[in-house]
């Protein structure tokens, strides 16, 4: 079950990730076949920030700041219309993407030791990966079907905690944003 890009994934791990249920229909099948992190049982979704802090560390009191923070951020709206790519990898791109971005910073903020994708990239892109290491010939096959499904909108009323067990991801909490 586990492959190379699969076991990336450590116990301890955990994530915050904003789910995308109405993309499932969409992007459920090439998922399961080319993202690693959807065989390892993460729905849909935008990353808000990854790695956050190791599964040791969460206690009541980050869970109690978590809920602060994100509590006083508004539910919304995004719109997928539209596909982009990063090497090997192809995704559906949330629009608009400031408020994702600003959850990301808020928290980046909060703890700074947890920077997003580790502090590996400068700018961070919202986006719900679709397919993950392969080559253009198959994202461009993925990309013309998923063109042809979109666009679709999803409402974003929360952020949830993802914890990764060693061998799949597992909610570990749940935080509503404002209605």
């Amino acid at each position: 079950m586990a492959d190379d890009r699969t076991s990336r994934f450590q116990a301890g791990q955990t994530g915050l990730i904003v789910r995308v249920p109405d993309a499932e229909p969409v992007v459920r099948a090439w998922r399961e076949r080319f993202d690693p992190s959807a065989r390892a049982g993460v729905p849909a979704h935008v990353t808000v920030l990854f790695p956050f802090l190791g599964e040791s560390r969460i206690d009541e009191r980050v869970c109690s700041a978590l809920n602060d923070v994100l509590g006083r951020h508004h539910a919304f709206d995004l719109r997928f219309e539209s596909c982009g790519r990063f090497p090997g990898v192809l995704y559906l791109a949330p629009e608009p993407d400031a408020e994702l971005r600003r959850l990301t910073e808020v928290i980046a903020d909060q703890w700074p030791e947890a920077p997003p994708y580790g502090g590996q990239f400068t700018e961070i892109v919202p986006h719900l990966t679709v397919a993950d290491g392969q080559d253009d010939a198959v994202l461009d096959e993925i990309e013309a079907d998923l063109l042809s499904k979109l666009p679709f909108t999803s409402r974003v009323s929360s952020v949830d905690l993802m914890v990764h067990d060693g061998v799949k991801w597992q909610e570990g909490a749940s935080f509503a944003l404002l209605e």
